[in-house]
């Protein structure tokens, strides 16, 4: 398996997988999976599943043997944990009264969220528009920013991922995505992200923010960039660029007239230990994206967030989808985010991400396997030597019950529920940290 066909996540046709199922799974599980992988199309990190659920609650999973697994995966969508009480309870309402809104009617959710939403946001990102995902929601920005700009192109980085549709995986840079599939949307150009690690402006480890002069570079030279997007932190291998790197790229952005456009699908509210990861930077950006866990884990709900003065569209239609101001994902989202102000789970986020980040840097005591440790909240990374490595490692943790994602083939992505209890993260760290020396030792 090679670093590339395993960017975005664990693949799901390797031996490992194979020997996991063989040594896990019972026949009532092995029929499901049988019937699934008989009526869904195949599709890399997906369909042919690996197991099957019976139900999700707070951290946990559950699946049809009974074994319970603490999910630190979620697809970034459980920063409130699995089926909020709160969060059930306001789509029930919703679907009691008003499950659906058509096209030229408004509804009293949508607008107290569009509202609740420009209340929260820095700046002013007043104007909004909801999308039935993230990657509809991208799509909506690129739009808004040609017509705004009356530019075309945009810049944005390699190993970016934005979602899955043709135009995210065009300003998207993973090869998994854009492999073999022919000509994507003209005028994407991409630059280095922000990896001190691995940097080739002379970083050396220590982030001088070179990267961004190298993104002035390229909008001087183009000359017709509407947008520069990112990934304001990069969750598929916790990438956190410092505060200067947003502070030039802002300025860049300003200086050569292109929009700032930053994603926040997976990490926004309070994943990174502020409502907006961007705040964290000083900086407002000219949209930000929006998705995953703003529909509480729930319904799916993506979110566009643009400044005021980029409500210029009127006779153009952005996204104009079916669920656009769907009653039951707003009412979802709204609870969601009264439950993140409730109780308390950007505090949360921050006091408990410190720990599991010294608890992670122990681990080092595995080098070589372990090659870095980094996090901010409870968006936490642990890089290893190997992407055959990090799958032994996850394949271990998952009998033991803890799941997570493999970001960029060899990085251990750790997103557990804002909600966790104290123990039960330290289970799932003590877990981690046997199968890392296991693994090492093989």
């Amino acid at each position: 398996m090679s670093k590339d066909e395993a960017a975005e996540g664990d693949v799901n046709l390797t031996p490992r997988r194979k020997r996991w199922e063989a040594e896990n799974l019972g026949p009532r599980t092995r029929s499901l999976l049988a019937e699934d992988a008989k009526h869904f199309l195949h599709q890399s990190l997906s369909t042919p599943c690996f197991n099957a659920l019976k139900s999700a609650s707070g951290i946990w999973l559950e699946d049809l043997e009974g074994r319970r697994i603490m999910d630190f995966h979620g697809n970034s969508l459980h920063q409130i944990g699995h089926g909020h009480p709160r969060v059930i309870e306001a789509v029930k309402r919703a679907l009691d009264t008003l499950p659906f809104s058509p096209r030229r009617y408004t509804n009293e959710y949508a607008v107290s969220l569009a509202a609740k939403l420009a209340a929260l946001a820095p700046g002013d990102l007043g104007k909004t528009l909801f999308a039935p995902g993230g990657a509809e929601a991208i799509g909506m920005a690129l739009k808004l920013a040609r017509i705004a700009t009356g530019r075309h192109k945009t810049v944005s980085m390699w190993d970016a991922f934005h979602g899955a549709s043709l135009d995210a995986i065009s300003v998207g840079g993973e090869a998994v995505f854009r492999r073999g599939v022919g000509p994507l949307l003209s005028g994407t150009e991409h630059v280095q992200p922000c990896v001190p690690r691995s940097c080739h402006f002379g970083c050396g480890g220590e982030c001088n923010a070179r990267c961004a002069d190298y993104v002035e570079y390229v909008l001087a030279k183009e000359e017709d960039v509407a947008a520069v997007v990112v990934e304001t932190v990069r969750s598929t291998d916790v990438q956190v660029p410092p505060r200067a790197y947003y502070e030039r790229l802002r300025a860049a952005c300003d200086r050569h007239g292109a929009l700032l456009v930053l994603d926040e699908i997976p990490i926004c509210l309070g994943r990174t230990g502020t409502m907006f990861a961007f705040e964290r930077y000083g900086i407002v950006p000219d949209m930000v994206v929006l998705g995953k866990g703003l529909g509480g884990g729930v319904f799916p709900m993506g979110a566009l967030l643009a400044r005021e003065g980029l409500d210029v569209a009127a006779d153009h239609a952005l996204g104009h989808y079916t669920h656009e101001k769907t009653p039951l994902g707003c009412a979802a989202a709204l609870a969601t985010l009264e439950v993140i102000e409730s109780e308390r789970l950007l505090e949360r986020a921050n006091r408990l991400g410190a720990l599991a980040l010294a608890r992670l840097r122990q681990m080092r005591q595995h080098r070589p396997a372990v090659v870095e440790v980094r996090g901010v909240g409870l968006l936490l990374g642990i890089e290893l030597a190997q992407a055959a490595l990090a799958e032994d490692v996850m394949y271990r943790c998952l009998a033991r019950g803890l799941s997570f994602k493999v970001g960029q083939g060899n990085v251990i992505v750790l997103a557990p529920p804002l909600v966790i209890e104290e123990s039960d993260l330290d289970q799932a760290l003590a877990i981690l940290d046997q199968a890392i020396g296991e693994a090492a030792a093989c």
